[in-house]
Order: structure tokens, then C-alpha cells, then sequence
């Protein structure tokens, strides 16, 4: 449905990032933030999904910054932190404005992000030029939530299950985080919304897109 592009950040930096776009008039942009294992099928995958209901979406490969076009498995969780650790906030938000930059000609731009990308599509809401936020189980928003607020509308959506997320810090941002939409999803666990993984849940994922569509519909 899409190609692969090249942006260039704000600081010189080159990277590639995956654009597609839909037929006729688009409903303003979305920026899709990639899991903790780069810019995969399934990355790929919820990128196209957005656009069939209508926004031109881009999903940046960040880790591009460490590794050009790398792609993890889904069990290796070491390398993807390793990636992260070397990743600036700062260099981080500087991809995002340009992937914004990059989709904004189709309107307002939102930037929805999971796992990893849930806790910088709250980075992205608080420090990058977007006009609203949506994070999936973004576990490091445990850091981030009490030393930032979003200066746009922000969605969360966290997995019930979730040992890395677990209930007692998903209650202390939402105490941090008043003005954003929170929804907890009953037997879902980190990653609930990726088909590529055993902790899949179809019923969650579906009620968490119609809720992540209609925010888009509210807020872009």
C-alpha cells in the first residue's frame, strides 16, 4: 500500500520512514510509533490500517539513529533496550516533527504509539508539534508522566494483565494525567494489540482501535 521514504531530521540526521496514503481525500495525518523491535510487518501492518480509515500515516524507523533498518524478533528484548538507552529524548522528538512535518500537507497530525512507542507518543504530545496523542501500554510512561503533561488532547489505553504496567503504576499516572482519556482492558496483557504475539487479544484490540478512531475523528 505504501513506500519507503527517506526524512531528515531537524539535526541533519537521515532516516527511513514507512508512508502510505489513502485514496482521495485524507483526513489528516497520524504518525505510528514503532514498538520496542523496529519497524515491522506488524508496524507496517497498523500503519495501512490507518490508512483505510482515511489518514495518510507514516511510521518512522527511530532506531535508525543506532542501527539503520534494524528488526528485532519478537523474544529479543535485550537488543531493543539496548537501542533505546542510546536513543535522546531530544533526537527522538526531532524524528517525530519530521515525520509530522512529513504528513501534515493532509491536515492536522496525530501520533499514536505501542509499547515503547506508547511512551513516546506522550513524549510526542508533550514536547513534539502534533495536535493530540495516543499511547498503547507505553511502560516507560512511568518515567515520563511525572515530570511532563501533554499540551494536547491525550488518550491512553493499558492492558489489565500487563506485568511490565502493572494496575498500581497505571493508577498513579492516571492520577498525573487528569485530562487524558484512560481505558483499561480486562484480560489483556502487554501487547494485547499485536496479532504477531501470544498475548493477542482480538476483543480488546478491536474496542481500543474504535476508540483510538474516534479520538483522531474528535481531536485532528
Amino acid at each position: 500500500m505504501g513506500t519507503t521514504l527517506t526524512l531528515t531530521a531537524a539535526d541533519g540526521h537521515s532516516f527511513d520512514a514507512y508512508l502510505a496514503e489513502p485514496d482521495g481525500m485524507s483526513k489528516g495525518g497520524v504518525v505510528v510509533v514503532q514498538e520496542i523491535f523496529g519497524v515491522n510487518d506488524h508496524m507496517i501492518d497498523v500503519t495501512d490500517e490507518f490508512v483505510r480509515h482515511g489518514y495518510t500515516a507514516i511510521c518512522p524507523a527511530f532506531f535508525d539513529r543506532v542501527e539503520p533498518g534494524v528488526v528485532l524478533s519478537y523474544t529479543d528484548f535485550g537488543r531493543g533496550r539496548e537501542i533505546v538507552g542510546e536513543l535522546a529524548d531530544d533526537a527522538v522528538v526531532a524524528d517525530l516533527n519530521a515525520a509530522a512535518d512529513r504528513v501534515r500537507p493532509a491536515g492536522k497530525v496525530g501520533v499514536i504509539g505501542y509499547c515503547w512507542g506508547g511512551a513516546i507518543a506522550f513524549l510526542g504530545a508533550c514536547k513534539a508539534n502534533v495536535n493530540c496523542g495516543v499511547s498503547y501500554y507505553g511502560t516507560r510512561l512511568i518515567q515520563y508522566s511525572p515530570q511532563m503533561t501533554p499540551k494536547v488532547p491525550m488518550q491512553y489505553h493499558y492492558g489489565e494483565t500487563d506485568k511490565s504496567f502493572p494496575m498500581d503504576a497505571v493508577e498513579k499516572v492516571m492520577a498525573e494525567q487528569p485530562g487524558g482519556q484512560h481505558f483499561v482492558y480486562p484480560d489483556a496483557d502487554h501487547g494485547f494489540s499485536c496479532d504477531g504475539r501470544p498475548q493477542y487479544n482480538a476483543e480488546a484490540t478491536k474496542l481500543a482501535l474504535e476508540r483510538s478512531l474516534k479520538f483522531f475523528e474528535e481531536t485532528l
